[in-house]
């Protein structure tokens, strides 16, 4: 009576099977009243006392099972209602558990267990046939990095949280720049200023804005109406659920009097730090391990910095990346030339992080190595491998403007 129409076609099908199933002498009786049943159903789907009517599909299959019973070919009915359905349907559950099975042996194979007398596989002696994929993720972000070089000559984070980055360039009807700013976890504020350049009143001005990856809830400004040579400032809110936001494109769109249509200014990418959504996080070393050898993305940086003291230098990535260290501390004391050092974190959103440090001290006192990031999400480790690379850079320019 709610209207389930599709459940009234079940039963119609069921009755069918059960009067096929009959012998000759009780089919008669058996198929009046099933019959009887469906016609009423028919019936009370066609009346206006139900919220919706019955569907076409429902109403097909009903009036099928009806001429079906009125027939007189029913043993050709009774093969394929009996025989073929059942065998059809044998078959799908075969193959349902036949697939369960196989992923149950999968991830039973991915626990198994590292026995004591098995071979282990030294990475840095192996082929380096994969180290070509990280050294394209590497070069990737060169360019970006010579982009926003300039803009990280001081090394003190406070004032590169303060500083605003130049987001359009100088030929531009409209300047703008902006920066910014995580005021919690799941909320990233961006402040753009936005200066008209030109002598004509630009209606309907708004930012829309968009990210690498589809898992963040973006914001679109309000429209404003900004006369020549005036300014707006102008904030948006992002809701993240995931590390993979790392880069903002963002584009101003306006409307002057004299052109015909919207014409719009396409701002420089910002790039959200990662360290503001780790957190520290512990691990046994086999667990470790094991992630390690599982995790799909993986990227390499290049030590560069002006330190000369590995214990330093490890302290120093610790900070830039807001993870911890699960090598201890104190194995790190001494001057044996050559540290390697595990660092595991959790993103707030419960993404897993490891790094590698592996750096030796050369006969200048000069530091080399890289810095191994892997992790089960791609836009985390390429934001760990920019964040890493932006840190390095930003020591050596501060060094060199001293």
């Amino acid at each position: 009576m709610s209207g389930d129409f599709h459940l009234a076609a079940v039963v119609a099908c069921t009755l069918t099977k059960l009067v096929l199933r009959l012998e000759e002498v009780e089919a008669n009786k058996a198929s009046a009243e099933s019959l009887l049943i469906m016609v009423s159903m028919l019936q009370l789907g066609k009346s206006s006392y139900l919220p919706h009517p019955i569907d076409n599909d429902s109403y097909d299959r009903i009036v099928f099972c009806v001429r079906l019973l009125c027939s007189t070919d029913y043993d050709h009915a009774r093969k394929v209602w009996l025989l073929s359905c059942r065998q059809s349907f044998t078959k799908m559950l075969a193959e349902k558990q036949s697939r369960k099975k196989n992923d149950k042996m999968k991830v039973e194979a991915q626990n198994a267990h590292a026995h004591t007398d098995d071979s282990i596989d030294f990475y840095h002696l192996g082929s380096r046939s994969g180290m070509g994929q990280l050294i394209e993720l590497e070069d990737e972000f060169q360019d970006d990095l010579k982009a926003v070089t300039g803009e990280f000559k001081d090394a003190d984070d406070a004032n590169k949280l303060n500083r605003p980055i130049q987001l359009t360039g100088f030929s531009d009807p409209l300047y703008a720049e902006g920066f910014v700013t995580v005021n919690q976890y799941y909320d990233t504020v961006l402040d753009i200023t936005v200066i008209n350049r030109t002598k004509e009143t630009m209606h309907n001005l708004c930012l829309e804005f968009a990210t690498a990856f589809k898992n963040a809830v973006l914001e679109r400004s309000p429209k404003y109406t900004v006369a020549p040579n005036a300014s707006k400032q102008i904030q948006a809110n992002i809701k993240v659920s995931s590390s993979n936001v790392g880069i903002i494109m963002t584009r101003i769109i306006y409307e002057t009097s004299d052109e015909m249509g919207p014409s719009e200014v396409i701002l420089k990418d910002m790039s959200i730090s990662i360290a503001d959504y780790m957190t520290p996080a512990t691990c046994t070393d086999v667990a470790f391990r094991k992630m390690w050898a599982e995790c799909p993305w993986k990227a390499k940086v290049k030590v560069n910095t002006v330190l000369h003291d590995e214990k330093a230098f490890v302290n120093f990535i610790i900070k830039s990346t807001n993870m911890n260290c699960l090598t201890p501390l104190s194995a790190l004391d001494g001057d044996c030339g050559f540290v390697a050092a595990n660092l595991y974190a959790k993103s707030v959103f419960g993404e897993d992080a490891l790094v590698n440090i592996s750096i030796e001290k050369q006969s200048n006192s000069k530091l080399s190595g890289y810095i191994a990031i892997r992790g089960y999400v791609q836009g985390l480790v390429l934001n760990l491998m920019h964040t890493l690379i932006l840190k390095q850079q930003a020591t050596v320019n501060a060094a060199m403007s001293v």
